[in-house]
């Protein structure tokens, strides 16, 4: 299939299999990808998708991990026109559910492990498919029978019904040559959900452009180094439900014509190995899984010396990481720094050595403007001086799906122009970015965001609570901890934080989980009853100064 327009990473897909069609785009568990071998399974799934009726428009759940199947089903919904929306392979059947809804999906790709939530949610619309796989599905009959035999690949029941199909099923189908027409600065190719403020996840819609400058920033990241052109290869264990994954594997893999490996989990020996065996000179981490390395004590087993450059995205790295990582390696970190709305906002440049604590420069190849400003004023603030980080760009949608009290508190107007207000806190100094601080609201947890008013909204459904905060405990290891303060109603008896910590694992992802619950007479709030998160936070954060 093709596209009629330029300013999408579909068209960026398409001619990176035309321009380098024997070179390898992706490896999986060993398993090679030419990029004309991926062009063609991407165009065999996306005939397969238009044969169930999923058109242009219709919204597709990828519910799955880092596989093959992921890449194909990913690109192949935008190739006709439709919109993947990526989620998490943890998410529970509330979550699930939940996002189906909002989004109105028409179709689901999920593994056969997560079937039985899918299921369990599917009367809830009106669905054209389910499609079903596993992580073994794409790699050889030997290297699966291995992995059934030592009990390796998770298992999971699938019940034959109308509409169910297996992945491959929807890979027997011929490529088709019809070229589906976008405007690429209107319509909607992809939706990714991320933390509200109501307590309910809110979906983000992206245009065709919004991604292809998301995937040219990264791409300009490379420019000027010494990663070359088809030549170089990427460790990736970011997972691709992640915008900045996506930018990545878009730009620096797809537009470059280099090759992505591609973990299914982020395990630290695994990892080391694949960097050895695929002599990679790239790496995608998050600060966490840095440090995971440093500590391992079977480090010196491996040779990494393949690596030129080191990415680190998804939260802010700490000076600690910094420093231990260019002492064991002498390769500096990098950080790519961005958001679900604003895709990559600025970067270290690989071309030379980052500083300490510094974000990078802002992205100049996406269009985009950006502001420092006061977060209540809403002016400019001068250099040196901290302000909340706005961007714009003239192909945002500025909108959340059904949101418009979400839309209204994150997107502003200033001289004509509508900004995204990121809630960060960052400051320039001698051209370069600094991250200061966040939004209470957001808690970073293993590179996750995860919403506080959506824990806080979880805790507050039990029959015996009456009040819940959440917040943000700083841990040098995984970013932040979660902990949750909460207030039982006066004649509640014999409720402990274990029952509510179970209370939250039914219907909250493991990694939104508060690790920590304290119970209280009351939550600090302002005059109009607003809860002061910020407080609790600092109170925290003081608490472990001291000690």
């Amino acid at each position: 299939m093709e596209t009629s327009s330029n300013e999408s990473v579909a068209k960026v897909l398409e001619n990176a299999c035309k321009s380098f069609p024997e070179r390898l785009a992706m490896i999986y568990l060993g398993k090679s990808f030419s990029y004309a071998k991926l062009g063609e399974l991407i165009d065999r799934f996306a005939a397969g998708l238009n044969s169930l009726g999923v058109d242009k428009g219709d919204k597709v759940i990828v519910y799955l991990p880092n596989t093959p199947q992921f890449v194909i089903a990913f690109y192949a919904i935008m190739v006709i026109g439709a919109v993947p929306v990526p989620i998490s392979p943890i998410y529970t059947p509330n979550e699930v559910g939940y996002m189906s809804k909002d989004c109105e999906a028409r179709a689901i790709v999920c593994l056969k492990t997560n079937f039985g939530y899918v299921k369990e949610i599917s009367h809830q619309m009106p669905l054209k498919g389910i499609i079903y796989t596993d992580l073994v599905e794409m790699i050889p009959w030997w290297k699966k029978a291995i992995g059934f035999a030592f009990d390796k690949v998770p298992r999971g029941r699938i019940r034959k019904d109308e509409n169910v199909y297996s992945f491959s099923d929807l890979l027997k189908y011929p490529a088709s040559s019809k070229t589906v027409n976008a405007d690429t600065w209107k319509d909607i190719c992809r939706v990714l959900y991320t933390g509200g403020t109501t307590g309910l996840p809110k979906g983000a819609p992206s245009c065709h452009a919004h991604l292809y400058y998301g995937a040219m920033e990264v791409a300009e990241c490379a420019r000027g180094t010494a990663i070359a052109e088809g030549k170089s290869t990427i460790v990736l264990t970011l997972p691709l439900f992640h915008a900045l994954c996506q930018a990545v594997f878009s730009g620096f893999v797809l537009a470059l014509g280099n090759t992505a490996v591609i973990m299914p989990q982020p395990q630290v020996d695994a990892i080391l190995e694949c960097i050895q065996r695929n002599k990679a000179d790239l790496f995608l981490g998050v600060p966490a899984l840095y440090r995971m390395i440093l500590d391992s004590d079977r480090l010196d087993q491996y040779d990494l010396s393949s690596l030129k450059y080191c990415w680190s995205g998804g939260d802010i790295l700490p000076d600690e990481v910094f420093n231990r990582w260019n002492e064991r390696f002498g390769i500096p970190l990098h950080q790519l720094y961005g958001s679900t709305e604003g895709e990559l906002q600025c970067a270290t440049p690989l071309s030379k050595r980052p500083k300490l604590r510094s974000v990078g420069v802002f992205s100049k190849a996406g269009k985009k403007n950006y502001k420092l400003v006061d977060p209540d004023t809403l002016q400019a603030v001068a250099e040196g001086s901290t302000g909340e980080l706005l961007v714009s760009a003239p192909y945002f949608l500025n909108c959340y799906l059904n949101k418009p009290e979400e839309t209204a508190a994150s997107f502003v107007n200033l001289d004509g122009e509508v900004y995204y207000r990121t809630k960060d806190m960052l400051m320039m100094k001698e051209g370069e970015l600094y991250f200061v601080d966040r939004s209470a609201d957001v808690i970073k947890h293993k590179g996750y965001r995860v919403s506080a008013s959506e824990i806080e909204a979880v805790l507050q459904d039990h029959p015996t609570v009456v009040a819940a905060c959440a917040v943000g405990v700083p841990d040098p290891k995984i970013g932040e901890r979660i902990k949750a303060f909460v207030v039982l109603k006066e004649d509640a008896r014999g409720v402990s934080a274990r029952d509510l910590t179970k209370w939250c694992r039914e219907s909250l992802a493991p990694y939104k989980v508060p690790q920590y619950i304290e119970f209280r007479d009351m939550l600090p709030r302002s005059k109009v009853g607003k809860l002061l998160r910020r407080d609790m936070r600092d109170e925290e954060r003081r608490k472990m100064d001291k000690a």
